[in-house]
């Protein structure tokens, strides 16, 4: 007898090995009618998948996770299959799931169209009306690497080349087409009914520059029609808040050819920054951070101590002077090492934090540029806390308690934690890994903060929690983090004096708020869509006349506000207020303040809020008290 336990703890007996599908059809016809795939003792399987032994299962359909990547890797295949079927000459090269979707890489002789996409995506729905079955068989390698041969599918063949000769490999079926693949699978292509192609892009053979390029086509699948259409209004959304285009419209910076990966900043954006950097600033003076700042050219041997020249090289800007090899530093710790070991440190100096806006510089591939989120100069919001083990769960509370006023203040209240814990090549004991991980979970735990674990997924020398903000769209932006590092003070000798006279390594703390300040502006921009909250907005209020009469008192007005810390500017075109109080708006700017021959005889102003509020006239000094709140309270 075979004894299957599901997920409810309950436990059915079979007199002999059986399909996923079939345990799904014994339990119920409407269970087998949804299910998608099979989770045997927590591995995702096809229906077809033999259950021969004891085990757990848990049927997969279209409301589980696991349901949801079955339908994204399935559709994948489908677009191949409709490819191979539109265009015979394509060759498939790999198409995986990624977020919210899969793409799939084709060598072909010309580029695909928009008209193409369109044709692919209605034979995908045709191939999926079929409800074809998706079957699998197994071949010995070398028998598949001359199958995808005869097929004319050299990628395919070389991908399986790289596979041991002594490994069979497994093949998946629909219709007239067979592909490549590890599985699972949808049971058959009926399953795959909301989907949608959203782009193509170029790509390199295996991610190679130096390889062929590719064409990459990319889609998104979900369980549902709703699903589907809320994905879809979301990148509508998503598109109108896109950082690029405001910062264009707005005036807030640009990117030049002249210097591909790094922002030219305007005025405009350059404020803003100013804005996010000072608050920054502010943060680090009242929460014991002494600011430092290093250079950013740093001698060779430097990073051959660290590491870095022999695993990072290849992403470092380098040069040469006077037969010295140096590099432009990609990140800010082992500079703040040498500060630290400049004098003797006493165990009473602990913790001792150092934060700088330190200019980094990584040499990122073209491809992979993206606005100001991802670009190859940019500036950490950086810092580093030198301590002792037994410190380290009161610094990740502090820490984390101060991650979570720093991102309110910004306008995000969603953050998601996650513990990396060890990998399985690491350095260190055991014991120190124990106590690193339970201080890092007991320091969350006493910010009352829920988390989940990423096992596997700490540095080879530390474990680490990553601090994950959720925007107005839903998405997430990784960007504060706080991490164990034993090896780097340990590779650059950095020491401290204990209560007993001894020498002894500090442990060495990576942390940051906002990470990079450009990809946070940029995340900032495009969270508010582009209208910053009062205490950000580059300009913060505009006074506009109605006529040439009132030119005096704006200028009284704008003065009196700039007194006041505002940025406050002047409209006196000769325009209709109409047409100014329009362009103003289009700038997103918080407060408009109009003046006429009433409002000057009375000392007043009629203030427009952001939003096309009219919030009527008032004295200047209660517009005054209501911006410097909207301030103070980072509205």
């Amino acid at each position: 007898m075979i004894s299957i336990q599901l997920p409810d703890g309950s436990r059915r007996e079979y007199p002999a090995p059986l399909s996923v599908g079939d345990v799904a059809a014994s339990i119920g016809a409407g269970l087998a009618k949804a299910a998608l795939g099979g989770k045997v003792d927590g591995k995702v399987v096809d229906l077809s998948y033999v259950i021969d032994k004891d085990a757990s299962l848990a049927i997969v359909t279209d409301k589980d996770a696991d349901g949801l990547e079955l339908i994204r890797h399935s559709t994948a295949h489908l677009l191949a299959y409709a490819v191979k079927s539109l265009y015979p000459e394509a060759q498939v090269t790999i198409g995986p799931v990624i977020e919210n979707g899969f793409y799939y890489d084709f060598a072909y002789k010309r580029p695909f169209t928009p008209e193409d996409l369109a044709a692919i995506e209605a034979k995908m729905t045709e191939l999926a009306k079929k409800d074809e079955k998706v079957v699998r068989r197994v071949l010995p390698r070398d028998a598949a690497v001359a199958h995808f041969k005869a097929m004319g599918e050299a990628y395919k063949a070389e991908i399986i080349e790289s596979i041991p000769a002594d490994q069979d490999v497994s093949l998946y079926a629909e219709g007239a087409f067979e592909d490549l693949c590890r599985g699972p699978h949808v049971p058959s292509t009926g399953k795959l009914k909301h989907f949608k192609l959203m782009k193509v892009a170029g790509a390199y053979w295996r991610g190679d520059h130096r390889n062929e390029q590719l064409q990459r086509i990319y889609g998104t699948a979900w369980a549902t029609k709703d699903d589907l259409q809320k994905y879809l209004t979301m990148l509508e959304e998503a598109e109108k808040r896109d950082h690029r285009r405001l910062g264009k419209e707005l005036d807030l910076f640009h990117i030049d050819e002249h210097a591909p990966g790094v922002v030219f900043w305007h005025p405009k954006g350059w404020t803003v920054w100013q804005e996010v950097e000072q608050y920054m600033r502010r943060v680090y003076r009242d929460n014991g951070y002494q600011e430092v700042k290093g250079p950013q050219l740093l001698d060779k041997t430097l990073w051959e101590a660290t590491g870095h020249w022999d695993k990072y090289r290849e992403n470092m800007f380098t040069t040469e002077s006077e037969k010295r090899d140096y590099a432009l530093k990609p990140m800010n710790c082992p500079g703040h090492i040498l500060i630290f070991k400049q004098g003797v440190k006493s165990y009473r100096d602990l913790p001792l934090r150092f934060g700088e806006f330190g200019q980094c510089h990584r040499n990122e591939p073209t491809g992979g540029l993206h606005g100001i989120m991802r670009v190859r100069g940019f500036t950490q919001d950086d810092g580093h806390i030198f301590c002792t083990e037994d410190q380290i769960q009161g610094e990740v509370t502090a820490f984390t308690a101060l991650l979570q006023k720093v991102y309110k203040d910004f306008g995000f209240t969603d953050i998601i934690y996650k513990l990396s814990t060890r990998p399985e090549k690491r350095i260190g004991s055991e014991e120190s890994w124990d106590k690193a991980e339970h201080a890092l979970a007991e320091g969350l735990r006493a910010s009352g903060c829920e988390f989940t674990y990423l096992p596997g997924e700490g540095a080879f020398y530390g474990p680490k929690i990553e601090y994950t903000l959720k925007d107005a769209l839903g998405r997430e932006w990784q960007c504060g983090t706080i991490q164990v590092d034993p090896n780097m003070p340990e590779r650059l000798d950095a020491a401290f004096v204990d209560e007993d006279g001894e020498h002894k390594r500090p442990l060495m703390l990576h942390r940051a708020i906002v990470g990079s300040l450009e990809r946070f502006i940029g995340i900032l921009i495009e969270q508010h869509a582009g209208a910053l909250p009062v205490w950000l907005a580059p300009t913060q209020v505009v006074v506009a006349n109605i006529t040439d009469s009132q030119a005096d008192y704006v200028a009284e007005i704008v003065k009196s506000l700039q007194k006041q810390g505002l940025r406050a500017s002047a409209d006196l075109r000769n325009e209709k207020i109409t047409y100014k109080i329009r362009q103003h708006s289009m700038q997103k700017l918080p407060y408009i303040l109009v003046v006429g021959d009433k409002e000057k005889a009375n000392g007043s102003v009629a203030v427009r809020a952001r939003g096309n509020q009219d919030l009527g006239v008032m004295p200047l000094q209660d517009f005054l008290d209501r911006i410097s709140a909207d301030i103070t309270n980072k509205v």
